[in-house]
């Protein structure tokens, strides 16, 4: 059993204690609450202990990368290491990158010094429908142990990169028309081959190609939308709301400027990477405004760093930068831990402190949405994954 004690415990669901404690036993919280002032900490007799002491320190739920292409786009490997796209079919919904994944990648180990426990990887966008997103733990050396949910998205893209790549090569798509009559063709043959499936179909007809979109049509997994343009945005909402069928917007540059809209769609947005340059046409309206825009009008919002695009422990920075922006502290934190966990389906696992849940925890010296704050410990499933060499590990020991 594991106790953290003495730290400001923010919980991510409105409670936050100046002075509190958490228990950890088998990976999971199993109790959580405030210390009272002067009096000593009670720890269960005849039970050994691992005790870390946490004052002066702020206690958060691990946080977490809500859209990245860790481990798929490996940093300074080229072409060797790069399987974020498969740049030769337009239509590849059968891709998963559990097949791509390297936990080999640095990224990881950047991610878990930045107090990252968990992020959704998954392919690129030079495609129309690119395949399917994995939620990972983000420590690990096989990637099937560190999974949480997979498929966790399937993959569609609008605008420029899939026009870049395909008009390049002399075939469709070559325009948003394409790339949206493209995405509603494979959507009606998958709902087709859905129907047919309810209806009771035999194996010899099953359909490796599809077999994939049957978690999207029963309402398991959303689409994962990227688009930056105002136009983009709709457009996949447009479609998404044709098929009844779940879509987050992903990235969602130009957002804040039909924020009413986006609110009126229901759909949830995962914005950025606001860090990156305005390297394309598309992006020209990007600023750290819109997430903190968005949320104010009521869109449930995550903040992404997109790695490799901007780097990986570069996220609560980002957060940061919303708030500078205009966005609520509170707001910004959640946008790097519980908003995530809703928008990817894995709350019931992790993004905040509740009893019953992941043991997935980081210490900061400070909050970490500012510049100088430092990840003192990273904890994931009650393991400590990374400790910054001036923090005291646990110890044992009975009473505090």
């Amino acid at each position: 059993m594991i106790y953290i004690i003495g730290g400001k415990i923010m919980t991510m669901t409105g409670e936050i204690w100046e002075k509190g404690y958490l228990c950890i036993e088998n990976g999971k919280i199993k109790e959580l609450g405030p210390m009272k002032d002067n009096a000593p900490f009670p720890l269960p007799e005849g039970e050994k202990t691992q005790v870390i002491n946490a004052l002066g320190y702020v206690v958060m739920p691990g946080l977490i990368e809500a859209h990245c292409h860790m481990g798929i786009t490996e940093e300074k490997k080229g072409m060797e290491g790069d399987d974020c796209n498969e740049t030769v079919d337009p239509i590849t919904p059968y891709l998963r990158s559990i097949d791509a994944i390297n936990p080999m990648d640095a990224a990881f180990d950047d991610a878990l010094r930045a107090g990252i426990t968990s992020a959704m990887i998954g392919p690129g966008s030079a495609n129309v429908v690119g395949g399917t997103f994995s939620f990972v733990k983000t420590c690990g050396r096989s990637i099937d142990k560190m999974l949480v949910r997979s498929p966790a998205a399937m993959k569609i893209a609008f605008g420029e990169n899939p026009k870049v790549n395909y008009a390049g090569q002399g075939k469709s798509p070559a325009t948003r028309m394409a790339i949206a009559a493209m995405l509603r063709e494979e959507l009606f043959k998958a709902r087709r081959y859905y129907e047919k499936k309810c209806a009771g179909m035999k194996r010899e007809d099953e359909d490796f190609r599809y077999e994939c979109w049957l978690p999207v049509f029963e309402g398991k997994i959303p689409m994962k939308a990227h688009v930056h343009r105002a136009d983009d945005i709709q457009t996949a909402i447009r479609i998404a709301k044709e098929f009844q069928l779940d879509i987050t917007l992903d990235h969602c540059s130009e957002g804040h400027l039909i924020a009413e809209q986006i609110k009126e769609a229901g759909f949830p947005a995962i914005v950025g990477p606001d860090l990156a340059s305005r390297n394309k046409i598309e992006v020209q309206n990007m600023a750290f405004k819109t997430v903190g825009i968005l949320n104010k009008e009521g869109v449930k919002t995550a903040i992404t760093t997109d790695h490799p695009v901007s780097l990986i422990q570069s996220l609560p920075i980002c957060a940061g930068l919303a708030i500078k922006a205009g966005m609520m502290e509170e707001e910004a934190l959640k946008a790097i831990t519980i908003y995530p966990a809703e928008i990817c389906r894995v709350d019931e696992r992790v993004g905040s402190l509740e009893v019953g849940k992941d043991a997935d925890i980081a210490i900061f010296d400070d909050l970490p949405i500012r510049v100088s704050a430092k990840t003192m410990c990273t904890m994931i499933a009650g393991k400590v994954v990374y400790a910054d060499e001036s923090f005291s590990l646990p110890a044992c020991g009975k009473n505090v």
